[in-house]
């Protein structure tokens, strides 16, 4: 037989072996191309995740802290002695009178029944009288949490005025020294 004579050959049998599936395009990262993202970039990424982290937990928690109940302990804190302007339109203790701790933002500090710490502020605003012989401030701590029995108040280390609960939250701080 000459080669004219033989007859046609079969196609070829399939390929045992499967061809793979062009792999998906990837972008590029910092991981495959060995770069790192800019120092702008990253700290934006902080910024925005720790934002996020922030938001989350205040979210939680203001949802749901389940927290007592508080309000503003208000009223009044006047000296009565030693009393002069404090150049602000204000007044204040006359210096190394006794009372030089007595000025705006002097300490205030809230006690519980039971003889704890519950809030702290300090002195607001003050107005001196006509006559320059007592200077009132104004009193107003945030914070204070419902259901004592009662509320002790000291400004500066001057001992503590009790008041019930009830004048407490009603805004009813009366104190005065001098």
């Amino acid at each position: 037989m000459t080669q004219e004579e033989l007859p046609p050959m079969p196609p070829a049998p399939p390929s045992a072996v499967p061809l793979a599936a062009p792999a998906p395009f990837v972008a590029p990262t910092a991981a495959t191309t060995g770069r790192r993202p800019s120092p702008l970039a990253s700290g934006l990424i902080g910024l925005v995740l720790g934002a996020a982290v922030v938001g989350g937990v205040w979210a939680i928690t203001a949802a749901g802290s389940g927290g007592p109940e508080t309000f503003t302990l208000e009223g009044s804190f006047t000296l009565t002695d030693e009393v002069v302007s404090d150049g602000d339109d204000g007044c204040r203790g006359q210096y190394d009178s006794g009372y030089d701790d007595i000025a705006e933002g002097t300490s205030v500090t809230v006690y519980g029944a039971g003889g704890d710490v519950v809030a702290t502020g300090a002195l607001g605003d003050s107005e001196e009288d006509e006559y320059g012989t007592t200077c009132t401030f104004g009193v107003a701590i945030d914070g204070v949490p419902k259901g004592e029995k009662f509320y002790k108040v000291e400004v500066s280390h001057r001992g503590t005025l009790q008041l019930t609960a009830e004048e407490a939250e009603n805004g009813e701080l009366a104190a005065s020294l001098g």
